[in-house]
């Protein structure tokens, strides 16, 4: 079998001879269909994760649930994190075409469970059967491109992923709430898997092409039970979060247990001292992803809260970082970058660490707000010189039959480093008195010292995945 990154054959003109036409790219004859294919899943992904949250408020309270309204997004994360190590499993085994069909099917049926629901347990279990088909997924992608693409071709194909999320981040809420004005909540759910069936149909041929597996062997058992283990320690320590009574302590300590040990032995061998190369590239992707995640989702409670802004105009000050990620994954994806990728990784967290560092002047009246939008949309393109890149690295660190196995440790990374790290800012909010603010009181509800808190603690992650970035490349 040819290994997932040697070079494509010349092409060949009618007479046999071998063309000097310059290469395809991704939009070329031969990868179009997969390509395209591949844009409108990402693109329906993106647009389901934008409505749903913006339509879930409304459905939890229509299903008088809103007591269990964390638990929505709890069930979507601890099922995802499970089946990201599964995909990856079945991928090396059997190939990305059953994994990724399975996914895409889970997703649409969770979709419909949760739009049909009747009361709010039956939501969260869709909502669980949906972050199933969301691991599959997002795995079984990693192995196509892997497989499927040569490796010059996979930095566009990266920096396609992230502009697939471009238009359904800016228009998802607006669609979704003017549907769930016009016509109802579950109609945002139900009108989504109707949309996965084009796609679908356009990439089936290319994807019957793409090299199965090449592992003989089964499946490891012993990966999935540990996915089992962190997936489950992962929901009982959020559990433990969302019910802050001593007795909650008992669900934490339990996931602790069940987390840590099992972590340890899931990711690559070395991956928490940071060792060079593919342990490096697994990391950075938690830190990166946790770093990022963790100063977002304070910026518009601060901006509403401390310069009296509406939601709304908080929230569109982070649309620039949105656009200027994909303009950092085009950039990463030129073949002049190529030589200098690392470089740029590191680059892209250095102004990703600064970005978040410039952001808390605004808690003193005299800095314009503007100076928020500003510096997050450097942010954005520190991530889209990073993120793209990292699978990219993990790609052509894969040996030939790892690359399921890899891309699942990279995507439980990126789970594991927002839980961490969006939690730990949590914590630091309300230890710094952040406890008691109201997004209805404007000027000073909660203390400088509780947004400083956080976006210290983010802007120190992202210097140290500064530093992690200058170990990707393995030695010799």
């Amino acid at each position: 079998m040819t290994a997932p990154d040697s070079t494509e054959s010349p092409a060949l003109s009618d007479n046999g001879i071998p063309s000097t036409a310059a290469p395809e790219g991704i939009l070329g004859r031969r990868h179009r269909a997969l390509t395209l294919g591949i844009i409108s899943v990402v693109s329906l992904i993106a647009f389901e994760a934008s409505a749903v949250n913006t339509a879930m408020p409304v459905a939890a309270r229509a299903l008088d649930g809103i007591g269990m309204y964390a638990f929505a997004f709890t069930a979507f994360f601890t099922a995802s994190l499970f089946a990201m190590a599964l995909s990856g499993e079945w991928c090396d085994r059997a190939g990305p075409l059953v994994p990724l069909f399975t996914g895409i099917g889970a997703f649409g049926a969770g979709l419909l469970g949760a739009g049909a629901a009747q009361q709010m347990w039956m939501f969260v279990a869709a909502r669980a059967v949906q972050g199933a088909g969301s691991g599959l997924v997002i795995v079984a992608l990693y192995v196509v491109v892997g497989r499927a693409y040569p490796e010059r071709l996979r930095p566009s194909v990266m920096a396609s992923f992230s502009a697939a999320w471009v238009v359904p981040v800016i228009v998802g809420p607006v669609v979704a709430g003017t549907v769930t004005e016009q016509l109802g909540w579950r109609w945002v759910f139900l009108a989504i898997p109707v949309l996965v069936v084009p796609p679908l149909a356009v990439m089936l041929p290319a994807l019957r092409r793409v090299p199965a597996g090449v592992r003989t062997e089964g499946m490891d058992r012993r990966r999935i039970l540990l996915a089992l283990a962190v997936a489950a320690g992962a929901g009982l320590l959020q559990y433990a979060g969302q019910d802050l009574r001593p007795w909650s302590l008992l669900p934490a300590a339990a996931g602790l247990l069940l987390l840590v040990p099992c972590v340890l032995r899931l990711l690559p061998a070395g991956t928490f001292r940071a060792a060079r190369g593919l342990p490096a590239v697994v990391l950075l992707r938690g830190i990166a992803q946790g770093a990022f995640l963790a100063a977002e989702g304070f910026v518009p409670l601060m901006l509403v809260t401390e310069r009296g802004m509406s939601a709304t105009m908080a929230g569109m000050s982070l649309t620039g970082g949105g656009l200027t990620w994909a303009l950092g994954s085009y950039t990463q994806s030129r073949p002049a970058a190529e030589p200098y990728r690392e470089r740029l990784m590191s680059l892209g967290m250095a102004l990703l660490a600064a970005a978040i560092a410039v952001v808390p002047a605004v808690l003193a009246g005299a800095v314009p707000v503007w100076v928020v939008a500003a510096a997050w949309v450097l942010a954005g393109y520190g991530m889209g010189l990073t993120m793209s890149s990292l699978g990219v690295l993990l790609l052509r660190l894969s040996a030939p039959g790892e690359e399921g196995t890899n891309s699942a440790s990279m995507q439980v990374s990126d789970a594991l480093g927002s839980i961490v790290l969006v939690g730990v800012a949590g914590v630091l909010f309300v230890s710094f008195g952040g406890g008691s603010v109201s997004v209805d009181a404007a000027g000073g509800a909660a203390p400088a010292s509780a947004f400083v808190g956080v976006f210290a603690l983010a802007a120190a992650c992202a210097a140290v995945g500064a530093y992690v970035a200058v170990r990707l490349r393995p030695r010799g």
